[in-house]
């Protein structure tokens, strides 16, 4: 007898600090779920696009998109669509679209090339040092988990998405600095990227898509 009512009283706590620690996350969520509408068509209703070209956001950490939306803001990120989109966002709309975001299930892409995705898995996981260029597997992590708030998830992204994100740091158009945000991790991007070749470019692309950091 003493022993189920320890065990009610145990689940009562947990279910307590379950509906607690749901309570707090409503806010952003919440407000975050009725901004996402808009984004619903590039990014998909859940996070998980069915556009190539556009990346998945499900699973990311609520800081880095956060941060992107800033970056797409100020101009950091040279993108038209998104800095009409990211124009009227607060910091805390910012937020809260990065909350419902991390929130929700990432689904693998999967590679569609597997000979080129062989190729890059070389390059992601040990790097080239002779021509200092580390391994991605150390910021990104061996699955493509990433490490949340300061490095993406690029495992299981769309390798379309990837290549265009890679040759935008190879060619200037993200990676920058402002006053307000030195953007280190961009200007680490900027100096790896510079060294890969195109065809470096896209094998890390497929080899990242076929991941599953779940």
């Amino acid at each position: 007898m003493i022993l189920s009512r320890l065990i009610a009283l145990f689940a009562t706590v947990l279910f307590a600090a379950a509906v607690s620690a749901q309570a707090d996350k409503n806010p952003d969520y919440a407000k975050g779920q009725a901004l996402a509408g808009v984004c619903a068509g590039c990014h998909g209703v859940d996070g998980n696009s069915v556009v190539p070209t556009q990346p998945n956001l499900a699973g990311m950490s609520w800081q880095y998109t956060a941060r992107q939306l800033a970056h797409f803001k100020s101009g950091q990120r040279d993108n038209a669509i998104m800095k009409g989109f990211a124009a009227n966002l607060s910091n805390e709309d910012m937020k809260a679209l990065g909350v419902y975001y991390a929130a929700q299930k990432a689904r693998t892409v999967g590679a569609k090339d597997v000979e080129l995705a062989k190729t890059g898995e070389k390059l992601y996981r040990a790097g080239d040092a002779a021509r200092g260029v580390p391994a991605c597997a150390g910021c990104h992590s061996p699955t493509g988990a990433g490490i949340p708030a300061q490095y993406p998830r690029i495992g299981g992204q769309h390798a379309e998405y990837l290549a265009q994100e890679l040759a935008d740091y190879k060619g200037g158009k993200r990676g920058g600095a402002t006053k307000a945000d030195s953007n280190a991790s961009g200007k680490i991007m900027v100096a790896i990227a510079s060294k890969l070749t195109d065809t470096e470019i896209k094998a890390l692309a497929e080899y990242a898509a076929g991941l599953k950091p779940n």
